[in-house]
């Protein structure tokens, strides 16, 4: 099989868009399971009396687990392009629609999969990192409420 600089480009398309679509999968499940240890730290909380360590410890856990279910959702942001450096989007549907039929035609004439492959590229990866860091801190928030949950099943011994 020999390499093509055509076949490359469709190949990198495909790929940099198929990232995209897994990071938001990853995203959806994070957001359920997040809810999920949110709802769940919520009934604990209303249905036991804590001790106060325990409450603080679990207040703070579920800040955290709030603040990495706002992380996830700044992943799921659709990101449209454009910005104060740049006021037009860097390609795709967005592109597309701030021009006339004329100009839309005469774009479509030239092989414009590079410039997609670098924005979506930048899309993939800043979705990446909300997704990392989102982690971190859903890490972090269910380790403080696995200390509370510690702490309140001794306060209660």
């Amino acid at each position: 099989m020999s390499y093509t600089s055509d076949a490359a480009l469709t190949a990198a398309h495909a790929e940099v868009k198929a990232e995209i679509s897994r990071t938001d999968t990853k995203v959806s499940l994070l957001l359920a399971f997040d809810g999920a240890i949110l709802a769940g730290a919520w009934s604990v909380a209303s249905g036991a009396h804590l001790s106060t360590a325990a409450q603080v410890i679990g207040a703070m856990g579920v800040a955290v687990l709030i603040g990495a279910a706002v992380v996830l959702l700044r992943a799921a942001r659709p990101n449209l392009g454009g910005g104060p450096r740049n006021p037009r989007p860097a390609g795709g549907f967005p592109l597309w629609e701030q021009m006339t039929p004329g100009e839309l035609t005469d774009f479509m004439e030239t092989d414009g999969r590079a410039r997609d492959i670098v924005a979506l590229s930048g899309i993939a990866v800043a979705k990446y990192k909300h997704l990392r860091r989102s982690i971190d801190w859903t890490l972090a928030g269910g380790a403080l409420l696995l200390v509370a949950g510690v702490l309140a099943w001794v306060g209660a011994a």
